[in-house]
């Protein structure tokens, strides 16, 4: 029996080169979101800033919101906008299929083998319509580290209200350290989010008009 070569798997048929490699409205919630990163990143420093509970303080230079208060509403509009932006991204990828045919299954013993592709620079771009196992896990995590995000900031911004949860995070104190590791989460996918473009621009371009 004739053996396949794994790598055609990757490449686009003529039907996939038809079609748009991001839809219009993964483009729009994808530059929302980073647009709503950026600026909860930016201002959430200048609030941990505040009370540098962890013994270290962040440069003044790029931080956001100039002083406690105006930090707090750059913080609070931006946390509206990556809720109502994410919730919309999650159910139309829901909706759509999308979720589960990109982001699952993840194979560990494939995860392995394409982490160790990446690390020789061999990994396969062939079709950026297809993740490979190493941007699936990336994805969900991020996924998972938002919605983290979001929880942590409701128990440290009405503490009272959000009781069990509060409990479930360790109190308030422990709230703020969850939140704190979870921002830094964030900006580790982002530095390693930028590199990878970096290193395949193309990707970039098909954010940018789609095709």
């Amino acid at each position: 029996m004739k053996r396949s070569n794994p790598r055609q798997h990757d490449m686009p048929t003529d039907a996939d080169k038809s079609k748009p490699v991001h839809p219009a409205w993964l483009r729009c919630t994808h530059w929302l979101n980073a647009i709503a990163v950026l600026l909860l990143i930016g201002s959430g420093w200048r609030i941990y800033n505040a009370t540098g509970f962890l013994g270290f303080k962040i440069p003044r230079d790029i931080t956001l919101g100039g002083w406690l208060g105006g930090a707090l509403q750059w913080h609070f509009a931006a946390m509206w906008l990556l809720i109502a932006n994410g919730l919309l991204y999650l159910l139309v990828n829901l909706m759509s299929g999308r979720l589960r045919r990109q982001f699952f299954p993840i194979s560990p013993r494939q995860l392995l083998r394409d982490l160790m592709a990446a690390l020789r620079g061999k990994l396969s771009h062939a079709d950026p319509r297809h993740y490979n196992s190493v941007q699936r896990l990336a994805y969900v995590f991020v996924m998972l580290d938002s919605a983290l995000l979001v929880l942590s900031g409701l128990v440290l911004w009405k503490s009272v209200q959000f009781p069990l949860l509060r409990e479930l995070l360790g109190g308030y104190e422990g709230a703020r350290y969850v939140h704190f590791i979870a921002m830094t989460g964030l900006c580790v996918f982002i530095a390693v989010h930028v590199v990878m473009v970096a290193l395949v621009p193309r990707t970039l371009l098909a954010m940018l008009r789609g095709r």
